[in-house]
């Protein structure tokens, strides 16, 4: 089944509300509008989503999960469009071996085995791939990712692996029930990202921080992010498609 004109017309009107959503953040925050990358989360959507938001002039696609990020590559790649493609979810070990060498960025590295598996492939391929380290720097259990007393540690072990590179960090804030109970989770973590710097092997490929959802993108922006996760608010309410 194809997209419809009515499907990629909603979703590039969504995706323009989005950008200025960005742009006016950006300016208030003293900042340029192209500082910050717009990723379209198209996660349990139906792959007719991803293609007609790309139709429609979107650059980058994110999915949460392995099985349903390459077959939307694969499906895309037929119809010759050929966004970046983002892993924002959680990855396990054994399904690196599925998606080296098809990610633009992989957000979600969350421990030095992962991290380690990851390099082993990409070297294997004869590639580099980029990472980034998540933080959990809200401290919350439910949440993946290395605490803020571990990631200096982690910058330092990853640091001479061979076959990836670290651009920076992503986290997620918990959701908010009271409107900037988030900001101050993306400016700690901004502190953080500023701070291990100076541990970075190559520190001039340490330039992607990672936060922001549909609910809290702009207040991650007057902190400081360069790279938001957007899926309610351009694709829509995802529930009728959760099995």
């Amino acid at each position: 089944m194809d997209y419809t004109e009515e499907l990629k017309e909603r979703l590039k009107a969504n995706v323009a509300r989005v950008r200025t959503d960005i742009a006016d953040a950006c300016r208030e925050a003293g900042r340029k509008e192209d500082s910050v990358k717009l990723i379209g989360v198209s996660k349990v959507f139906p792959v007719e989503y991803a293609e007609a938001a790309v139709a429609g002039g979107l650059k980058d696609l994110g999915e949460n999960r392995v099985q349903e990020l390459v077959p939307k590559i694969d499906r895309l790649n037929e119809l010759g469009l050929t966004p970046n493609w983002h892993l924002i979810g959680t990855l396990q070990r054994n399904k690196v071996k599925y998606i080296i060498g098809k990610t633009y960025l992989i957000h979600s590295v969350n421990t030095i085995d992962l991290a380690r598996e990851i390099s082993i492939r990409s070297e294997a391929s004869g590639i580099v791939t980029d990472i980034l380290l998540q933080g959990n720097i809200s401290g919350e259990e439910s949440k993946h990712g290395f605490a803020p007393d571990e990631l200096t540690a982690a910058v330092q072990a990853v640091n001479d692996m061979p076959g990836v590179r670290m651009r920076g960090l992503m986290t997620m804030a918990p959701i908010e029930i009271h409107k900037g109970e988030a900001r101050p989770v993306f400016e700690n973590t901004r502190i953080i990202f500023e701070r291990l710097r100076s541990e970075v092997k190559d520190p001039s490929s340490w330039d992607t921080l990672s936060m922001g959802m549909s609910g809290d993108f702009k207040e991650a922006i007057l902190e400081g992010s360069t790279c938001v996760r957007i899926g309610t608010s351009i694709f829509g309410d995802r529930n009728a498609y959760i099995k």
